[in-house]
């Protein structure tokens, strides 16, 4: 193994990377913690995946963030592994230690619960759906376990994944969309919305006492989210998620909690940027 270097750089490792809001959140909490770091996107297949999460460790980075299509790729090549990580099979992160050692952890579930709250929604006791059965769903499943949810309902498409996500909690249980109308928060993982004008939920099923979130962020104004707000529910879009998720990373890259909302102001600024 080369020489390692002195660590400075942390990046987002993928494909497509090139419409990650990743950098602009993360340069803007270093810059915040007063730290002289940059964060990059790499855009790489799965073909070179391993080789390029070995230079970048052995070139002095602090760690990377992995999303789409490398998550479980992640998962195979970390040494150790978090809770999350483990129960979900998906990582979302990796360290690299001191040692040399490759070390995964799931922040998606954590910084999915970590918005509600920061909304004055607390997960203990509450019955959830969570729309979805991939990596994210299991990772938010599991981080829902870990808080202390009442009960979580897994509703997917295909019910062979909803029964396989479902295994991440003894709470959880596969369920359909009319059950959404019993839960108290309503979680979406998937991409449904995602620069479209789609909901997986029918409106019928939605209630002024629910609170929803939408991992999907662009745009941040979900079909979902606006039939949820038209009938009074709280709804909290998926850029604090991807926010206090990256919050999550800082602290297991740094050990230092940043600012979530210096990182929220970055990517709203990088959002209007682009829309110019």
């Amino acid at each position: 193994m080369a020489t390692r270097k002195l660590k400075s750089v942390a990046g987002v490792i993928g494909t497509p990377v090139s419409q990650s809001l990743s950098p602009a959140i993360h340069n803007a909490a270093f810059e915040e913690m007063g730290k002289p770091w940059r964060y990059v996107a790499i855009d790489v297949d799965a073909t070179y995946f391993e080789d390029e999460v070995t230079c970048s460790r052995d070139n002095g980075f602090l760690g990377l963030s992995v999303t789409m299509p490398h998550k479980d790729a992640a998962f195979a090549l970390a040494a150790h592994c978090d809770e999350v990580a483990k129960r979900s099979r998906s990582v979302n992160t990796l360290v690299f230690s001191e040692t040399g050692s490759i070390v995964g952890a799931n922040t998606d579930g954590d910084g999915c619960c970590d918005a509600l709250e920061h909304h004055g929604a607390s997960v203990e006791g509450c019955h959830v759906a969570v729309l979805g059965a991939g990596g994210t769903a299991r990772a938010v499943i599991t981080a829902l376990d870990l808080r202390g949810a009442a009960e979580i309902i897994v509703i997917n498409r295909t019910a062979e994944h909803a029964h396989s996500a479902a295994q991440c909690s003894t709470r959880a249980r596969v369920g359909e969309l009319v059950d959404i109308e019993q839960a108290q928060m309503v979680i979406n993982t998937t991409s449904v919305g995602m620069l479209s004008d789609e909901s997986l939920v029918p409106r019928q099923y939605l209630r002024a006492t629910h609170v929803v979130l939408d991992a999907v962020y662009a745009p941040m104004h979900t079909r979902l989210l606006r039939d949820a707000a038209e009938i009074g529910a709280r709804t909290i879009d998926g850029l604090w998620m991807l926010v206090y998720q990256a919050v999550r990373q800082e602290e297991l890259w740094c050990g230092v909690r940043p600012d979530p909302l210096a990182m929220r102001v970055a990517a709203e600024r990088e959002i209007e940027r682009r829309n110019q």
